[in-house]
């Protein structure tokens, strides 16, 4: 969320920024309303003023025995109650619609972000490994010998509908390592913190996060009102929600590997085939709470520990930064990972890290206090480290063979007790 003041004081810096993003013309709309709630507000306190004073006056007029003022100074009172009470009341309508409107506005980006309409417009920064030369006609994940039988989409279209998949025997053993991998590697390696949080969080952490009111249809809310996560983003970031942390206590990087649940309302007919874009999905988030000074830093820092797991993996890829038009809501900057699909012959996203600035903290009031001065708030970033079935899927194309079986990187040969190949029958050898 954005900070008023800053608007108040410079509303045409907030429009040419938001104007990046597609908005233009903002700050009229927000600053009216809250001139409107902040007159509201100083008339509210005079005419408080103006009945506390009169309050006083009633005794003395009763005490004299001037029934006439008596009487006038008690009605100037009940009329200065009804018109306080009218003043909060619009005051409150005002601010109600204030949050409204700055809920729903995008993050302002970086002056280093690129602008540009869509996906067209992002800029490749990095690039790492060269794809392997096939001498046979590389299949999709979903076509590979190996995994008939254990990539079931049918069944799990029989329980749940589509966009969900079954996996057993070796697939999903290789799905498990590759979880227990990231995990292990960004706590011993990249000193992240490993947590384990609810799936089902209330509205007023989805709303900290950015996902409510904008997104509600991405997401899947309970008949009680919980909502499903779509991202451990939403339950990491929302650990300090409400706290004033001692300086001291930054950075807070935090892993987790949970489920995560996404309705997927505005991808209809993307990605249909195979496990790319599920309801359903795993991912290894990473968090990072910091000092606002080191936010930018902790961005390629927390790219770094994302490329890391794809380098380990010998997996070849390259990184993004999105263009203004691209960008994600909360997000101030993001970089991209997208990792070679050989079976689409084309890179496709497997990770995306983003700061968010003090947005986030904003919504959430998560704020620090410095050694000198008023507590400020902490700036947020997130990322994933990575999407597990997305690895499964870039594992599974880039180690295929001709003979229509997957060898197993080595990286997770520990992992897969000494294995090192699922046969093309889907047996582990």
């Amino acid at each position: 969320m954005h900070d008023i003041r800053m608007i108040r004081d410079n509303p045409e810096a907030f429009d040419a920024t938001l104007a990046r993003r597609g908005l233009s013309g903002v700050s009229s709309d927000i600053l009216a309303i809250d001139t409107a709630r902040r007159a509201a507000i100083q008339a509210a306190e005079a005419a408080l003023a103006e009945r506390n004073a009169a309050s006083k006056q009633v005794g003395a007029a009763k005490a004299k025995g001037d029934d006439a003022e008596f009487e006038r100074l008690r009605a100037l009172v009940a009329a200065k109650k009804d018109e306080i009470a009218a003043l909060e009341a619009e005051a409150k309508a005002a601010d109600e619609k204030l949050t409204e409107i700055l809920l729903t506005l995008p993050n302002l980006p970086h002056d280093d972000v690129p602008d540009g309409a869509d996906e067209a417009d992002n800029v490749e920064i990095h690039r790492w490994g060269t794809p392997r030369t096939l001498d046979f006609a590389p299949k999709e994940h979903y076509e590979l010998p190996a995994v008939q039988g254990a990539m079931d989409f049918e069944t799990a279209a029989k329980l749940s509908g589509s966009r969900f998949v079954i996996l057993s025997a070796a697939t999903a053993r290789l799905h498990r390592a590759l979880a227990q991998f990231m995990l292990d590697t960004h706590v011993e390696e990249h000193g992240l913190t490993e947590v384990i949080t609810p799936v089902l969080v209330k509205s007023e952490t989805m709303l900290g996060t950015g996902q409510l009111p904008k997104f509600a249809e991405d997401s899947y809310q309970t008949t009680n009102g919980w909502w499903l996560i779509p991202t451990a983003e939403v339950t990491l970031t929302s650990i300090p929600a409400g706290e004033i942390m001692d300086e001291s206590y930054l950075p807070r990087r935090y892993t987790a590997h949970t489920n995560c649940f996404r309705s997927e309302a505005g991808s209809a007919g993307r990605d249909t085939a195979g496990m790319l874009r599920q309801h359903q999905f795993e991912k290894v988030e990473m968090v990072s709470v910091v000092h606002p000074e080191e936010s930018r830093a902790e961005l390629d820092r927390m790219t770094e520990c994302a490329q890391a797991i794809l380098e380990k993996l010998g997996l070849p890829y390259r990184t993004v930064v999105l263009c203004t038009g691209d960008m994600g809501f909360g997000a101030q900057r993001t970089h991209d990972i997208e990792v070679w699909l050989p079976g689409q012959n084309t890179y496709r996203e497997i990770s995306s890290c983003s700061t968010c600035g003090d947005f986030q903290a904003r919504r959430m009031n998560a704020r620090f206090r410095p050694a000198e001065g008023k507590p400020e708030f902490v700036h947020t970033l997130n990322g994933s480290g990575l999407a597990v079935g997305r690895a499964l899927i870039a594992v599974l194309e880039n180690y295929q063979e001709p003979d229509g079986a997957v060898t197993i990187p080595e990286v997770l040969v520990p992992y897969m007790r000494g294995k090192t190949r699922i046969e093309a029958d889907g047996t582990l050898s």
